[in-house]
């Protein structure tokens, strides 16, 4: 076995493994970007925005479906209330039921688009419970598949997913009222 002088002295050395090099993921990885107000808040902007240049796959009175930019798997989605609150018990009663039929809609429309096989749905309240934007509330609608995850989220902290944002918006959109 070499000695090495540095861990400098690494760089460059070939081994067994092929890399797949993802840095744009260290600004997610990082915080960076993350908002520090209203003003700055993704889910406060999206709504002034075009559906598609929102991501906005539905809108409701009280709350809307978007897209999530650093999406689990294809066409997964985000319940958000147009309103700025950080926790579930800070919706009034009828942002509460159109927050449910939001969500059970979505899981109907992704169904008829995408045919998962399961759902996983969740909410994280406060950072220290993994919520990556907590002074908004929002619910991860995720559809999933037998098999849609592999080895690379483990092993590279990465995900392969093979659908791009704006194809999932689209396809979702259209079929939301059909």
């Amino acid at each position: 076995m070499p000695e090495f002088e540095s861990s400098d002295s690494l760089v460059g050395v070939p081994d067994a493994f092929q890399r797949l090099w993802t840095p744009h993921r260290m600004v997610y990885i990082n915080g960076e970007g993350k908002p520090k107000g209203e003003g700055d808040c993704p889910f406060c902007v999206a709504p002034g925005r075009s559906d598609e240049d929102g991501l906005i796959v539905a809108r409701g009175e009280t709350a809307f479906i978007v897209m999530n930019l650093f999406p689990y798997s294809p066409g997964h989605l985000l319940v958000c209330p147009y309103r700025h609150v950080a926790d579930y018990t800070d919706l009034t009663p009828e942002e509460t039921i159109e927050f449910a039929e939001l969500t059970q809609q979505a899981m109907r429309v992704t169904r008829r688009v995408s045919a998962p096989h399961g759902f996983n749905l969740g909410m994280n309240q406060g950072s220290v419970a993994g919520a990556g934007i907590s002074m908004h509330l929002h619910q991860h609608v995720v559809p999933r598949w037998a098999g849609d995850s592999n080895f690379m989220p483990i092993v590279a902290q990465t995900r392969a997913v093979p659908q791009l944002l704006g194809d999932a918006r689209r396809l979702l959109a259209e079929a939301w009222d059909a």
